[in-house]
Parts: structure tokens; sequence; C-alpha cells
């Protein structure tokens, strides 16, 4: 009577996976961690993310996290880093210094809101930071100096336009990024309650449209100079 063995292919499938594993790249292998961990600490917080479940969803080993990263805390701050380097390199890529101030500064705002709106986890990770009083944050030389280009970018578009006289006085790059930050931030980080208490659907195509063109009127109508 022969011996029951096993299927070949539940005998070669872990192996062809490990195999796999083996062959990523340092730097995908990175890629890959953070990805996972920013899905993880965006639902669950830094506390209550566990680097146990990152590794596992990553087919990776808690001491490969602490080889690439140091620690959870080192692992969190390059999620945030990552995040705002995404936002940042995108945003980059706009193409407005050839726009007429009033349009370059309003296409700004329209890809502020849609990169927001498409990404949840990104506003999560900020609140999560806020709660945390941005003390990651500011650890990171990183995110200051990507958040300097963004504030330069601004910073061009309004002085194009106070000397072109469409733009009133008064105004600072700060202020303009704060103002155009709180309008499609809160879009999202409060769109489940708002619609609770209100009984509205804010997630609708029609909704968002309606909300992404009325933020994108306040913001222009906050900045251009008052006729006459």
């Amino acid at each position: 009577m022969t011996k029951s063995t096993k299927p070949a292919s539940t005998k070669t499938r872990p192996a062809r996976r490990a195999a796999g594993a083996k062959t990523r790249s340092p730097e995908a292998t990175r890629q890959d961690i953070i990805a996972v961990a920013t899905r993880e600490f965006a639902q669950n917080g830094l506390s209550g993310a566990r680097v146990d479940e990152i590794a596992a969803k990553t087919g990776s080993s808690k001491r490969m996290i602490y080889y690439y990263f140091g620690d959870k805390d080192g692992l969190y701050l390059a999620v945030l880093e990552d995040a705002y380097r995404r936002v940042r390199t995108t945003e980059a890529q706009l193409d407005i210094e050839h726009l007429r101030p009033a349009d370059a500064l309003r296409k700004l705002v329209e890809f502020t809101f849609d990169h927001h709106h498409s990404n949840e986890a990104f506003i999560r990770l900020v609140m999560i930071e806020n709660i945390h009083h941005g003390d990651y944050l500011a650890r990171s030389k990183t995110i200051q100096e990507l958040n300097v280009s963004a504030i330069g970018e601004l910073e061009r578009i309004y002085q194009r336009g106070l000397q072109q006289g469409v733009f009133r006085k008064g105004l600072t790059a700060i202020e303009l990024h704060w103002q155009i930050s709180a309008l499609c931030f809160f879009n999202v980080s409060n769109r489940a309650t708002f619609s609770q208490i209100f009984r509205v659907d804010l997630t609708s195509k029609k909704a968002v449209a309606a909300l992404r063109a009325q933020v994108v009127e306040m913001v222009l109508r906050n900045v251009l100079k008052a006729p006459g």
C-alpha cells in the first residue's frame, strides 16, 4: 500500500513566495512596509498599530522592520515623511508658472481639494499627528523642507497677483496655505460626522463637485482685489 503524499503545489508554493521575497530590492521592501504601515497607522493610530501585524501583511519580520526604521516610532515618522513627500512631489508637477495668477491659484486649490478627497489616509495621519501635538513632525527636517516649497509656490503666485493688480494686499503665503488647507481638510476629516448630524450625503459625486467649486470660489474671493 503506497503512502499518501501531499500535492506538489502545496510544497512548492511557499518556496516560490520566499524566493520572490528574496528577489525584492531593499528599496522595494522598504516601500512595501511603508505602504502597509500607512494603512495601519491611519486606521489604528500610533498606539493602536502593531508592528507584528505590519510584518505579517508584508511577509517580512519585526527584525527586518527594525533594521530599516529603528523602531516603531521610526517607522511612523517614515510614514509621515512619505505621505508629505508624495503630496508635495505631485504638487510640484502642476506646471502653473505660466498661468495667470488667479488661474494658478485656482489650479492649486483644485489640486489640494482633489488630493485630500482621494487620500483619506493622509488626512487621518495628519489628525493623528495633531493628537501628538506635532511632536514627531517636529523631528523631521524632511517634512519642514518639503513644506517650504509649498509656501514658496504660493508666495510666487501671490506676488505676481499683486504686481498685476489682481490680488489684494495684506495677505501672506502662510495665511493662504492655512485657509486652503482648512477648507480642503475639513471636507474629508468631518464629512462622516457632518453627514450624520445634518442627514446629508456629502460623499456623492454631485455633493463633492459642488463643495469643490465652492472652496475654489471662497479662496479666490478672499484673494482677488475688489473691483473699482
